[in-house]
């Protein structure tokens, strides 16, 4: 590859390194091509970019940067899934797609700056809440106040109501 090549691909590296939340490095030996394209299927469908990039362009890309300790994991063939909305979407794809086959393997990831071992992938970042989950959760959150209120507020009347009505059951004596 022509040098002009190279710094392109250094350049690009660079660009989505900057503009990432997350990042998952995998071995992909033993995968066919058909695996690799179903892998890939997944992770457009999530919105995660997938590459294959030469290490040493890779090191060349973190060097200098927060992320530059990931460069002892970039050791044989490495792929890279950016993702760029929600921080555990690649991590879930790799999970999910090792259910069917093995020879898949995070070798590390990163979350921000935070680098996480290949274990720490599976475990914590594939079950961290989505980006949807997330919201959801904050939002029950910040509804949890009202719904107490709404609630005790109608608890009185409600209470007197159900008096009456017992009241208006009970057979005269």
């Amino acid at each position: 590859m022509e040098r002009a090549g190279k710094e392109k691909i250094v350049d690009f590296v660079k660009e989505r390194m900057g503009r990432m939340t997350s990042l998952v490095l995998t071995d992909f030996r033993g995968l066919t091509v058909s695996d690799v394209t179903t892998l890939r299927d997944e992770f457009r469908k999530v919105g995660v970019e997938y590459r294959v990039v030469k290490n040493t362009l890779v090191k060349l890309a973190i060097k200098g940067t927060a992320v530059e300790p990931i460069a002892k994991y970039l050791v044989g063939p490495t792929g890279l899934a950016w993702s760029y909305e929600d921080p555990s979407a690649a991590a879930k794809v790799i999970k999910a797609f090792k259910k069917t086959n093995d020879k898949l393997q995070a070798k590390c990831g990163v979350i921000e700056t935070e680098v996480l071992s290949a274990k720490q992938v599976d475990d914590v970042m594939a079950t961290m809440p989505g980006k949807q989950e997330a919201r959801a959760m904050f939002l029950a959150t910040l509804q949890a106040p009202v719904v107490d209120l709404i609630r005790l507020l109608q608890a009185p009347g409600q209470n007197f109501a159900y008096l009456l009505q017992a009241k208006a059951d009970k057979p005269e004596a």
